[in-house]
């Protein structure tokens, strides 16, 4: 068994996730979405989906990138790789 890095729960079933050098332990993907999400920069929600990115800038949609003043022609949804998000 291991323990959750965020909830300190010791689990029979839990798993890790190898990111950028690291090795990280949680007992749940809630655990893992809070620890490793990035957060929107305009509304500060954790980013659990694809998100949109625009300039190195991370956001939640491209409302809140719009809303952060980003020009909409530099405004890239991750569903769709290298399609501008819709303005």
């Amino acid at each position: 068994m291991a323990t959750c890095e965020v909830c300190g729960n010791d689990y029979a079933m839990s798993f890790e996730v190898h990111a950028q050098g690291a090795v990280h332990v949680f007992d749940s993907f809630e655990c893992a979405i809070h620890a490793m999400s990035p957060v929107c920069e305009h509304c500060g929600v954790k980013i659990s989906g694809h998100g949109v990115e625009a300039d190195g800038h991370f956001f939640c949609c491209a409302h809140c990138a719009r809303g952060k003043g980003i020009d909409p022609t530099l405004i890239r949804d991750h569903a769709d790789t290298g399609r501008l998000a819709q303005a």
